[in-house]
């Protein structure tokens, strides 16, 4: 099987660290180019993570015929304009989370999916992780009996002004780098849209960033509570909670490359954890799992892990997050 050629726009260290040695061992995937502003940092990246061709601009690495497929992991303000780029230049795009800075953007790159005829998606490799699939498969079996509540926290701390989430105008604070993951992974379990958001937001003084955001999702079936944080102690914790047991992933968004997983089931008999049954996982990297996945996808035809339609109400309840914030009011997500 002839494997689908991808070129990276940009060397970001999402792309360097995590995603490129990922889809390097995939089965359907080559990273075949990679591209930067900077021709000397192309090179450069080429040559560490062992890529045959480095460009020194976007535009040459669009124009090259034997690139079926782009991985956009610029910064978030550059997600629509260079994702409608590569669509126009017949490419398929693999663009990185959050997809683009507010719904009008998600709108215009579905425009120009219909438009061009090419598959576009967005990278939340959670979708596609073992942990994350039996997760979902667990709740809506009733293994912990009616889902009722979800809470999730996620931070890490960063004070750095020069990066670039620490640039508001860039789409930086923590809500759109991390805070969209529990609004994501919410919506995927729970099977179900919020009905309403209610919020509460800290800036940084200086940068304009949200360092601290706090929000409840009020879903059908009950509310996600999560926080998110830019300059707080590094840390990951999501639970479940059904009215016969609760469900708790160890580590929910960076499992670890080639290691095993595991998810960790508590019928609730009581509070010292008697009554908890783990379950592991193979060891995986869930950035091979993702690229392989949306080579299927693109070859055949079919929505990608993560479609455009779905990106669109992820963004409508991330903009009700920061209304909600704004107003101290209940706000609706509008798509």
């Amino acid at each position: 099987m002839t494997k689908m050629r991808w070129g990276v726009l940009g060397a970001a260290r999402i792309a360097t660290v995590k995603v490129i040695p990922g889809m390097q061992r995939s089965e359907e995937c080559e990273i075949t180019a990679i591209a930067s502003r900077s021709a000397d940092k192309a090179d450069e990246a080429a040559r560490a993570l062992n890529i045959p061709k480095a460009y020194g601009s976007y535009e040459e690495m669009l124009a090259d015929p034997d690139i079926d497929a782009v991985y956009n992991p610029l910064p978030n303000h550059l997600h629509v304009p260079w994702s409608i780029r590569a669509a126009e230049a017949g490419k398929h795009v693999l663009c990185e989370k959050p997809l683009g800075m507010n719904l009008a953007e998600v709108r215009q790159l579905i425009e120009a999916r219909d438009r061009t005829g090419v598959t576009i998606g967005e990278a939340f490799m959670v979708q596609v992780h073992p942990q994350w699939v039996r997760t979902t498969e667990l709740v809506r079996c009733g293994r912990i009996g009616a889902l009722r509540f979800a809470m999730v926290s996620y931070g890490y701390f960063n004070t750095r002004p020069e990066n670039i989430r620490n640039v508001r105008e860039y789409g930086g604070g923590g809500l759109m780098d991390i805070g969209c993951y529990p609004i994501k992974v919410s919506r995927m379990v729970f099977g179900e849209e919020p009905l309403r958001v209610s919020a509460t937001m800290r800036r940084d003084p200086a940068m304009g960033v949200d360092i601290v955001t706090a929000a409840i999702l009020d879903y059908p079936s009950g509310p996600c509570h999560f926080s998110c944080g830019m300059q707080v102690v590094p840390h990951q914790t999501v639970q479940f909670f059904g009215t016969k047991g609760r469900i708790e992933l160890e580590i929910p968004f960076n499992a670890i490359p080639n290691e095993r997983s595991c998810i960790l089931m508590d019928d609730g008999r009581d509070v010292i954890g008697s009554g908890i049954e783990i379950e592991k996982f193979a060891p995986c990297d869930q950035y091979t799992l993702q690229g392989d996945a949306f080579a299927r996808a693109a070859r055949s035809h079919t929505p990608p892990p993560v479609p455009l339609e779905d990106s669109l109400r992820t963004m409508a309840v991330i903009e009700a997050v920061v209304r909600a914030a704004e107003s101290g009011r209940w706000e609706k997500p509008e798509c």
